[in-house]
């Protein structure tokens, strides 16, 4: 029997523990889990009446609790590394061989950020999923508490410096700082300087309403923690008298990307683009695209560029839609994924990873079905294995409704249409992106088109299909989403071999490019996919 891979033990953010990448289930004793943590992070052996009364009562026979907790953690001992090390009066948690991530990135700190190259500053600070043993409380154990708040509030303030870190190293090339720019403003929304620098870096990056945007609602915020808002003041006085020049980063990504068609075999013209260099990543056609437009778009721009920043990145408006044709019959699901088959021959692809997003994770997971041989890894967000016409009478009843909408209100400028379609897609939007929700109706199809691919994606159903998926796969979905709930994502992760279900804390089917989420979903996709960092 060979070695086992060393574990890996994931603080920042909700507690997981892998091998070789692999999640290892953890015991469902929040107790034990907060055992295990406090053992990794403090380093030390503790005496066994110490970790009695930290986190037991007396009436819960804690002698008797703390060795059922430590028999459960012995599954985690490596095949020559006994990793609870108990003896009669303490126990320690051996870490030799170990990684855990909330120690590295203290240690990695510890000898000054300037230390550490651009490539291990931006791995530093992908390690941080969320706060410190995010979901994990024992609010009435005192002592662990107060231990788990000072662990969180000095491990935010090291992420912050090693966000400000990165930021600072990215100043020249402003879209690849924009990310950790919106991160720490995520982190403290009322510090002046960092709304600054989101605002300085925006205007570089040809986003001068979205610079003033953060302004007012910056103002605002520190306005009412009581701070100065001077700086901000200062630096939108500054951006807002530079001309605008040269192109807009919407422009010069748009003229990178190379736009082709392909004919499907019942006859339909495909549009299809590549960008970026690196591991090929196919995304599957959604509704309401546009090729050239969603460059614009601040609901699909963020996406696409990311994307296609360490990966040769392929995507392709779906008939009906975009730059596709638009008078099409066939809305079925077989008839999408031969507009995928279509595609990756045109593009010349043997093998490569498949993203499929809402319902492009269906005909993601159909394809991948009917070429196991072409898929390497399976990425799915926002998905469910069955449309909307095969869920619960109450879900059915929801997109009956929604379905008279589109017919009555699609592409105009409805107050009232709007806000029900921002409240189920992402009703975290700002004003500016609620507002593109409109133009991308207009740009995308056509009132019929939309019915018609709707009501398509809810008679599809690859439930019988999803044992039968052989690649590696990452399901991926926001916590709160109103069009696919959450349940959804759990039985299509479910039903495929050996799925990594991450759940991201949102409450938006379309991820934002400001909200913590997306950063994670970036982190997640390159960590699955093995993909080197983005090019500095």
């Amino acid at each position: 029997m060979g070695r086992r891979a060393p574990l890996s033990l994931g603080l920042l953010g909700p507690f997981v523990v892998t091998r070789d990448g692999q999640p290892i289930a953890l015991p469902q004793s929040q107790k034990t889990r907060a055992l295990l943590a406090y053992l990794a992070v403090t380093r030390r052996p503790h005496l066994r009446e110490r970790l009695c009364g930290m986190f037991w009562d007396v009436a819960d026979d804690p002698r008797g609790a703390l060795r059922w907790s430590l028999s459960k953690l012995r599954a985690l001992d490596d095949e020559d590394t006994p990793r609870i090390r108990a003896d009669r009066d303490t126990v320690a948690f051996e870490l030799a061989g170990a990684r855990v991530d909330a120690l590295e990135v203290r240690e990695a700190a510890a000898g000054g950020l300037d230390r550490p190259n651009l490539e291990r500053l931006r791995e530093l600070v992908a390690m941080f999923r969320g706060p410190f043993l995010e979901g994990l409380e024992l609010r009435d154990f005192h002592d662990f508490e107060a231990w788990r708040v000072a662990e969180r509030e000095e491990l935010r303030q090291l992420h912050r410096r090693l966000l400000r870190e990165l930021v600072s190293r990215l100043e020249a090339t402003p879209e690849e700082a924009l990310v950790p720019a919106r991160e720490l403003v995520r982190l403290a929304p009322d510090d002046g300087a960092s709304r600054a620098a989101l605002i300085r870096l925006l205007a570089a990056a040809g986003r001068r309403a979205e610079a003033e945007e953060h302004y007012t609602l910056g103002r605002r915020q520190v306005e009412r923690a009581g701070g100065d808002p001077g700086e901000l003041h200062r630096t939108w006085r500054k951006v807002a008298a530079e001309p605008e020049a040269g192109p807009t980063a919407a422009e010069a990504d748009a003229a990178r990307q190379q736009v082709r068609f392909c004919r499907s075999p019942d006859g339909v013209q495909i549009a299809y683009a590549t960008l970026g260099r690196g591991p090929v990543l196919v995304k599957t056609a959604n509704w309401m695209s546009h090729l050239e437009h969603d460059w614009k778009s601040p609901l699909w721009r963020h996406l696409a560029r990311e994307l296609s920043r360490g990966f040769r990145l392929v995507r392709y408006d779906q008939r009906g839609n975009g730059l596709s044709d638009r008078d099409v019959d066939d809305f079925s699901l077989d008839a999408c994924v031969s507009d995928l088959e279509t595609v990756v021959d045109a593009v010349g692809l043997e093998r490569f990873a498949l993203l499929g997003v809402s319902q492009g994770s269906r005909v993601a997971v159909a394809y991948a079905v009917r070429h196991p041989e072409r898929v390497s890894h399976l990425v799915l967000y926002g998905g469910a294995a069955r449309g909307w016409k095969h869920r619960s009478p109450g879900a059915r009843e929801a997109r009956a409704g929604l379905q008279a909408l589109i017919r009555e209100g699609w592409g105009r400028d409805t107050p009232a249409f709007r806000q029900v379609f921002t409240t189920l897609f992402m009703p975290g939007a700002s004003p500016e992106q609620a507002a593109w929700f409109n133009e991308l109706q207009r740009a995308s199809t056509s009132a019929e088109n939309a019915l018609r691919l709707t009501e398509a994606a809810g008679d599809a159903d690859v439930t019988d299909q999803l044992a039968s998926v052989r690649a590696p796969t990452l399901v991926m979905h926001a916590t709160e989403d109103a069009m696919v709930s959450l349940e959804e994502a759990r039985r299509l992760a479910a039903g495929i071999p050996g799925a990594l279900f991450v759940a991201l804390q949102s409450q938006n089917h379309l991820l934002l490019d400001d909200e913590p989420a997306f950063a994670r979903f970036l982190s997640e996709i390159r960590s699955f996919l093995g993909a080197p960092r983005p090019p500095s």
